[in-house]
């Protein structure tokens, strides 16, 4: 049974918050206080795990705002009282195994429909073929040819019932028993939807687990305390992961608390430490030099608060690389919430019972890296067996690959007055046309660095300052290839990183991911000697890695333009500036003292500015030179082809 479609209405912050359809994984992104925690938690109390959550109420839960008029219209029978959430579930042939063995296939269509509101009872829809079902009740009752053809009649199953209550007479008693044992079999569940419901497919409709920050453990707990509290119903909710630890151990808190032998419980805990350390670390890529342990002892007068006689439980994390042992509750926070949440997974899981997840905020307190790590573990571990609706506002939880999961949550009264009602509350959306920027950015922000990681990045970084570099590489390279000679491995990616200041920061990111070569072809001017340097001075590059055009100009400082004879350079310029220069720019209108091409082409236009007052932008020619290319191909000198080539031996040569 699969969760198909959701929707939410008159809870909290939700007025009507549109039907949305539901992914195997499915992504809710929206800003703070949009109203992401309302539509799982409203989706929850339709059929909680945790059986004391399962309750909607007026004060708490309906729309602050109406309470009091939705209450009177209510009790003066106004109006009936509001559906909060109505969920449409697809079902699968394991649902429907059992029904269609014993009825055939009587539902028009495969799905489930539960809704719950107010009234905290849950509200059942099937399509049913009832006169198919009427059919298959005569014909299991063996009716005389009259009664038979007078039922087969009926337009519905309510008539078919109603004609059965009439038609009951001392001469057809013993046939109308029969029918009436069947009819009444069906009228104990309330109907013939719900018979079918109960009988049938009551007991696959999956139970959501619910999981946000205050499911957290402490790590510490008095055993005492926690076996009141279980006896009491009373529990925390930092007690569920906790029991459900507990569970995994094959222990019961009684064991805990008196264990027969004290190697047996020694050889249980580490057992369920060694597990949970398993887990943790396949997924968990921010340490993996870390190990979980669990120790029962007698509590102490120094011990916290609530724990200081009985005996208490600790959990602790031991780092292998430092050799210190750590307790669970001063560990991060990310790493707290990932540990919980898989010992009460865990424990659920066991059960085989169906479940959907409803997560909310996960991997808040985690790190970018390992909130994709998070992601990785709703993929490949949780998905198969289970849905998984989740909450966020960070971009490293949004699947720039997978947009088709992500449903937007927005709220526009919390940003403009007046809308008409239609629109107030929380919204869900399917379409981002009618998203906020605010309700957008998660999303901006996971496709430009799924950009930035796809088109720019690769095994093989070569780093070049910007889109003018890029042009001019993978031009010339294309003519150098046809030409049988050397040209730009394909095997570098070309990243431009937006100047020279920016380079040292672009190769430290870029380094810091695992696998990668990284070189960089860049211009090299006096001002940023030191910086270059510094490139494999601290290490963050090899010193042969760091290629400037000047290597191959032969000259103390050059940009890729003056890889190029300043006279073909010029003709690019004139070419795209045609009409906007004074007079056209020759080499020797160029007499200043810089050997820098771009810098003695700019004294010259200080004093022959454009007659547009266009100022000169070194990519425009760059531009020209690549939609020219076919034309302007024959006239490169060969010396330029020389220096490029001569460049790209030795980038291709760091492969």
């Amino acid at each position: 049974m699969r969760l198909k479609k959701v929707h939410i209405t008159e809870f909290q912050s939700i007025r009507d918050a549109n039907s949305f359809e539901v992914n195997d994984i499915t992504c809710l992104v929206g800003k703070n206080e949009a109203g992401k925690t309302a539509i799982l938690q409203a989706l929850y109390r339709l059929n909680p795990i945790i059986e004391s959550e399962n309750e909607f109420d007026v004060t708490d839960d309906y729309p602050r705002s109406d309470v009091e008029d939705y209450q009177q219209e209510v009790e003066s029978g106004r109006r009936k009282p509001a559906i909060v959430v109505k969920a449409i579930f697809s079902l699968e042939s394991v649902d429907l195994q059992d029904l269609q063995g014993d009825y055939g296939d009587i539902l028009t269509k495969p799905e489930l429909t539960l809704s719950k509101g107010y009234e905290n009872e849950v509200h059942v829809s099937l399509d049913i073929d009832e006169l198919r079902v009427i059919q298959l009740f005569l014909k299991s009752a063996q009716l005389p040819t009259e009664l038979n053809e007078m039922f087969s009649k009926c337009s519905s199953y309510s008539d078919f019932v109603a004609r059965i209550q009439a038609a009951e007479s001392a001469e057809t008693k013993e046939h109308i028993k029969r029918i009436r044992s069947m009819v009444d079999s069906v009228q104990k569940k309330n109907g013939l939807i719900n018979f079918f419901y109960e009988t049938y497919l009551e007991q696959n409709v999956p139970r959501f687990m619910y999981f946000d920050e205050y499911y957290q453990m402490r790590g510490h707990e008095n055993l005492e305390a926690l076996t009141a509290r279980v006896q009491q119903k009373k529990l925390k909710k930092s007690d569920y992961p906790l029991l459900g630890l507990i569970e995994l151990a094959r222990l019961e808190l009684s064991e805990l608390l008196n264990p027969q032998r004290t190697q047996w419980l020694i050889n249980k805990l580490e057992g369920a430490s060694n597990h949970l350390s398993k887990r943790i670390l396949k997924y968990w890529t921010q340490n993996k030099h870390i190990e979980m342990r669990f120790d029962v002892r007698p509590a102490r007068s120094g011990d916290p608060e609530g724990m200081t006689s009985g005996t208490n439980l600790w959990a602790s994390v031991y780092d292998n690389k430092h050799k210190v042992t750590t307790l669970l509750g001063t560990r991060s926070r990310g790493f707290v919430w990932f540990f919980s949440f898989l010992a009460w997974f865990d424990q659920q899981q066991r059960k085989e019972d169906p479940l959907i997840l409803l997560l909310d905020e996960p991997g808040l307190f985690l790190h970018g890296k390992a909130q994709e790590d998070l992601l990785t573990f709703m993929e490949k571990e949780l998905q198969e067996n289970h849905q998984i609706l989740y909450t966020t506002h960070s971009p490293f939880l949004v699947d720039p690959r997978r947009f088709d999961r992500v449903r937007i949550v927005q709220d526009k009264g919390m940003d403009m007055d007046g809308l008409p009602p239609d629109q107030e509350g929380t919204k869900v959306l399917d379409d981002v046309l009618e998203a906020t920027d605010d309700s957008l950015f998660p999303l901006q922000g996971a496709l430009g660095y799924e950009i930035h990681q796809t088109l720019f990045v690769g095994p093989n970084c070569l780093v070049v300052e910007g889109v003018s570099d890029l042009l001019y590489i993978q031009t010339i390279s294309g003519i150098l290839e046809r030409l049988g000679r050397v040209g730009l491995d394909g095997k570098w990616t070309i990243t431009p990183v937006g100047g020279s200041d920016k380079v040292p920061t672009f190769v430290a990111l870029l380094g810091a991911q695992k696998g990668l070569t990284i070189a960089t072809l860049i211009d090299l001017q006096g001002k940023d000697k030191q910086t270059i340097e510094n490139l494999y001075k601290k290490k963050l590059l090899k010193k042969k890695n760091v290629l400037t055009f000047a290597d191959f100009t032969n000259t103390a400082e050059a940009d890729i333009e003056d890889m190029f004879t300043t006279s073909f350079y010029l003709s690019l310029v004139n070419a795209e500036y045609a009409g906007q220069l004074k007079a056209k720019i020759n080499e020797s209108d160029l007499q200043f003292a810089s050997s820098r091409l771009l810098i003695r082409l700019g004294e010259y236009l200080k004093t022959n500015p454009t007659t547009m007052g266009t100022s000169f932008n070194h990519y425009r020619p760059a531009r020209y030179f690549v939609e020219q290319r076919e034309h302007l191909k024959a006239s490169l000198p060969e010396e330029v082809l020389q220096r490029f080539e001569s460049a790209f031996k030795a980038v291709n040569g760091l492969l």
